[in-house]
């Protein structure tokens, strides 16, 4: 079956079958699933939501109903925030999280339960659902921690690792590296991504059993001692006058009703960059934050042997408290 010739050993003549119909097996051709269809109707199509780059909306549309297996288990089923460009890259911007008016029919509103008086935040259940913000303009989707069947308990962790000015790409991977180390330390799993923007982020799936202030207080402790213990390297305030030359280790992705780019999503700045997951070995000088776009990406997922975020859910782990930092030496 795998086309290998092995030494032969003589075991006897078949007498199931004529001699005719003995034929040398061949494999049978992977089944290949069938795309997904969008049923949603754009109107204007042909509107460029990248001008410089030619990408229309109905290229948007297009790029992710070849990519929805690979995004659907990142944007269903989470409370998301958006960013809305009715005109395009470099045109006026809405950063939503609630409801607006004229809102696509495929779009999911969910009440946040702490805030039962104010509009429905947004979900999407399905396809016509993303078809459906593409048609409302939106070039960015930013994903809760958490999902909309338990909203106080989060399933992932994102690491965001924002260069400061004058910081090399390759402090940028050793950052990534770092916290790769310590989320390890501590029993979790560490996937990385590029984020389309400037950094990388470190994100570990997690069993939902921790509420929201104490996942944020375990990686606030992460990223402060990786400032502790390499200050020229790291930061972990937002400050940007501390930020030159340093990584900063923005851990305030983890609080309740933060978000962060969702794996695969676009990216609205020229370009048509999108965040891409990698494995830990195509880390390199050569792959930058936006070297995948709404371009090459359906490319490199198609060329892909595997998915290197394949077991992303299944490696889900419940946090536990952090172990206290050992003292160095003297």
């Amino acid at each position: 079956a795998d086309d290998r010739l092995r030494h032969a050993s003589f075991r006897g003549l078949r007498e199931d079958k004529p001699v005719r119909e003995i034929v040398r097996e061949t494999p049978k051709p992977a089944t290949v699933a069938k795309p997904q269809r969008r049923s949603v109707r754009l109107t204007h199509p042909d509107r460029l939501y990248w001008p410089d780059d030619g990408v229309t909306k109905e290229g948007l549309a297009d790029y992710y109903v070849e990519i929805w297996r690979h995004i659907a288990p990142f944007i269903v089923g989470r409370p998301l925030a958006l960013l809305r460009c009715p005109n395009g890259v470099g045109g006026e911007t809405f950063f939503q999280k609630r409801a607006w008016k004229g809102l696509d029919g495929n779009i999911v509103l969910a009440k946040d339960p702490k805030e039962p008086s104010e509009e429905p935040l947004i979900g999407i259940r399905d396809l016509d659902g993303l078809m459906g913000l593409v048609q409302s303009a939106v070039l960015e989707i930013h994903p809760w921690g958490s999902t909309l069947a338990d909203w106080e308990r989060p399933d992932r962790i994102v690491m965001d690792l924002d260069p400061g000015e004058d910081t090399p790409w390759t402090a940028v991977i050793a950052a990534a590296q770092e916290t790769r180390r310590r989320l390890e330390e501590a029993g979790l799993s560490a996937f990385v991504k590029t984020s389309g923007g400037k950094g990388l982020h470190v994100v570990s799936p997690l069993t939902p059993t921790t509420e929201w202030p104490a996942v944020k207080a375990f990686t606030k402790t992460i990223a402060e001692a990786m400032a502790a213990d390499s200050p020229d390297r790291f930061v972990s305030t937002v400050a940007k006058a501390k930020r030159r030359g340093r990584v900063l280790i923005d851990y305030l992705r983890n609080q309740r009703g933060a978000t962060a780019i969702a794996a695969y999503s676009t990216r609205a700045r020229p370009g048509a960059a999108v965040s891409m997951p990698l494995a830990w070995d195509e880390l390199s000088a050569g792959v930058g934050p936006a070297y995948f776009t709404i371009r090459n990406a359906p490319r490199r997922l198609a060329s892909l042997e595997s998915d290197p975020w394949a077991g992303f859910h299944a490696a889900a782990a419940p946090l536990e408290a952090p172990k206290p930092r050992r003292k160095t030496a003297a």
